[in-house]
């Protein structure tokens, strides 16, 4: 009777301690959604797209906070230290999450460690941008401007080891003629400067870029994809534009820190999923290039190892470092 009553103790306080199983009303107060880019950019356009459609779904309103620097780790360390309570989540991206860790072997984070995988918002192909004042009109003609001015053409990136800086360096192999990085915090910034003349072209998600596009401040080359986006009709892929085989992608996902009760991590990815069925939310997507893609835990869990595996691959052999 004593190792019963005993065992029902640790039962009941480990159960007080679990917020999910404890609180059975979860969430019963608004959820603070971290971003760790400035507004503007992709991550963030992924952040707003879902904020109303997933305060709906979960009853409570969500709050997007913005935290910047450090090449995103400053947001995800902050998320990595929160109480794991399902109050604090992230949305972040693939490349982030891939290749911090390998980029700055010290941020203070790892991502099988410190984070837990709940659901993919938004699937991105990449676009190659340019701005308006490069003498180029389609993907064949930079190609030949990159080689005619090998190490003088630029390309932005959200920061060193982000998947622009790795679609760059990719696009020089294939091109056969460095070019020169400039990184950014983010990709607004990034996409201001390509618009200003600063920096040569961008290699980015088009949610980011589409009113830049349609006022005429940018020009898109190709679709860094197997296939069209319907966002982009006329733009023709990089295999339909001469360089086949070049494609680009990004994710953008929600995790929650370690630690997390499995309840709640379930009941945020069916959340998320049901977000992905909202017309608003659809349309938003189509419009802007992005791809709904709904995944249970299960699935994000083994595309996030997968992500991390693959990125700090590409970081060694570039010999890639973040000091």
């Amino acid at each position: 009777m004593k190792t019963a009553r005993r065992l029902l103790l640790l039962a009941t306080a480990w159960l007080a301690t679990s917020p999910a199983l404890a609180d059975p009303a979860w969430p019963d107060r608004p959820i603070t959604l971290v971003v760790p880019n400035p507004p503007g950019g992709g991550t963030d356009f992924a952040a707003r797209l879902f904020q109303e459609a997933l305060g709906q779904a979960l009853g409570q309103p969500v709050i997007i906070e913005n935290r910047s620097g450090g090449n995103g780790n400053v947001g995800i360390l902050a998320v990595t230290r929160a109480k794991p309570d399902g109050y604090t989540l992230l949305l972040q991206y693939s490349g982030y999450h891939g290749a911090n860790a390998a980029l700055t072997p010290e941020i203070g984070w790892d991502p099988d460690r410190d984070l837990a995988a709940v659901g993919m918002a938004t699937l991105a192909p990449h676009v190659i941008f340019c701005g308006p004042g490069l003498p180029v009109r389609t993907l064949a003609e930079l190609v030949a401007h990159i080689r005619e001015n090998p190490g003088r053409v630029t390309y932005a990136s959200a920061g060193t080891g982000s998947i622009q800086n790795i679609a760059g360096l990719q696009l020089a192999q294939r091109v056969g003629a460095p070019m020169l990085h400039v990184p950014y915090r983010g990709a607004a910034p990034a996409l201001q400067d390509v618009v200003g003349g600063r920096v040569d072209i961008f290699i980015t998600t088009p949610s980011s870029a589409m009113s830049l596009l349609q006022g005429g401040q940018l020009k898109a080359l190709a679709v860094a994809s197997d296939a069209r986006l319907p966002a982009l009709p006329e733009v023709p892929t990089t295999a339909e534009a001469g360089l086949p085989g070049y494609t680009v992608d990004a994710w953008f996902a929600i995790f929650a820190p370690a630690g997390t009760p499995r309840p709640v991590i379930e009941t945020v990815n069916a959340a998320l999923r049901a977000a992905t069925r909202q017309p608003k939310v659809q349309e938003v997507a189509a419009a802007s290039g992005v791809v709904l893609k709904p995944l249970r835990v299960a699935e994000m869990e083994a595309l996030a190892r997968q992500e991390v595996e693959s990125l700090t691959r590409v970081v060694r052999e570039a010999g890639l470092r973040l000091e």
